[in-house]
């Protein structure tokens, strides 16, 4: 079921901790890509995963049961409402770390069950997908490109609940990429913004690195063979200079924006020639990767060329966050969707489970 003609306002506390980040926000629904944010609080844990380069799953389990009492508290707060105020409470439970998985779902159904709410258990990579929505008042149909530290996805979105897979990578996410190169040149964590920031000052034709999956058929990516081969030339240097860095990150990204927008134009194609055509010409990007200048302008100039309008929600939008769980809560109870009160945490929750299986080290689903 992905349409809707419920234009009742909906009012929805949303709580997300699928990682390191624990976050809640209420979120006013008026209709169809109408919306307002009234509150959105996000706390995150980099202090605490800092000296680990990378996220300690029992650590931000912790984290979030200290603290998730407290931000929800200071979120309806914020928006200025009352329990009684709320037409349901929404959560991520999947994918994700389970544990901190557990620490959201389990307060969302508490919350549910004292206040006689509806629950909606959100799968986190929809959230992603139906941003635009709330952001950019834009309905589906559209072309998605998912990117962020655990899924770098290509999928048809043409509704709520309604999601096809195109593309999918075979190791590594694009974020995780980022944040491994990042760890092997001795950058801070999180390692994106380090290797963008870095890149910025190096000259990215001075190593030759390769653009795995460019050409081929389906429009699926791999950067665990990139992130090899820029590890090889780093160790060829021996002792490396702040400027052998500076250009190490630049041909990185240089190769990373070269595979995604051959990537991407690839899925335009399976999208414009899916049974039944898809006028609406239109890429969505999500996930805290969006965020990334050299790859935002590389996509614009692909839209350009291929006659399809960019939308990139806001960057507080596109990391992970309470807003657009919520928002996803209020489109599917919208529709008349909630979950039982036993519904379970998944590690891995697919948004096409019919899509044909990928093969490749740690795919993610």
């Amino acid at each position: 079921m992905t349409a809707s003609n419920d234009n009742r306002e909906l009012r929805v506390l949303g709580i997300e901790t699928s990682c390191d980040e624990t976050a809640a926000a209420v979120v006013l629904r008026r209709g169809p890509a109408s919306g307002e944010i009234l509150s959105n609080l996000v706390r995150s844990q980099l202090d605490e995963h800092a000296a680990f380069g990378g996220v300690v799953p029992e650590i931000a389990a912790r984290a979030h049961v200290e603290v998730a009492d407290v931000i929800i508290k200071q979120a309806m707060a914020e928006a200025g409402l009352g329990w009684a105020d709320l037409d349901g409470v929404a959560a991520t439970a999947g994918p994700g770390l389970l544990g901190g998985l557990l620490v959201g779902l389990t307060t969302a159904k508490a919350i549910a069950a004292a206040r006689a709410l509806p629950l909606v258990a959100v799968n986190h990579l929809e959230a992603h997908a139906l941003t635009v929505g709330l952001s950019d008042a834009l309905e589906p149909p559209y072309l998605l490109l998912l990117v962020s530290g655990g899924h770098t996805q290509l999928l048809a979105v043409s509704g709520v609940g309604a999601y096809r897979r195109l593309g999918t990578t075979l190791d590594d996410a694009l974020g995780e990429a980022f944040d491994k190169t990042a760890k092997l040149l001795g950058l801070p964590y999180p390692g994106g913004p380090e290797v963008e920031i870095k890149a910025r000052q190096g000259d990215e034709t001075r190593f030759d690195l390769p653009r795995p999956m460019v050409g081929r058929a389906e429009p699926h990516f791999s950067f665990a063979g990139l992130k090899t081969a820029l590890r090889r030339r780093a160790e060829a240097l021996g002792a490396v200079t702040d400027q052998d860095i500076a250009d190490l990150c630049a041909s990185f990204q240089r190769a990373v924006c070269d595979v995604m927008i051959d990537r991407t134009a690839c899925a335009m194609a399976l999208y414009e020639a899916a049974p039944g055509g898809n006028t609406e010409r239109r890429l969505v990007v999500a996930g805290g990767v969006a965020a990334n200048r050299a790859l935002r302008k590389g996509l614009e100039t692909l839209c350009a060329e291929r006659g399809f309008t960019l939308h990139v929600p806001p960057a507080a939008l596109c990391t992970d966050n309470g807003a657009m769980i919520a928002w996803a809560g209020a489109e599917r109870l919208a529709r008349g969707l909630s979950d039982g009160l036993d519904f379970a945490a998944r590690a891995r929750w697919p948004l096409d489970p019919d899509a044909a299986p990928a093969t490749g080290a740690g795919v993610k689903a």
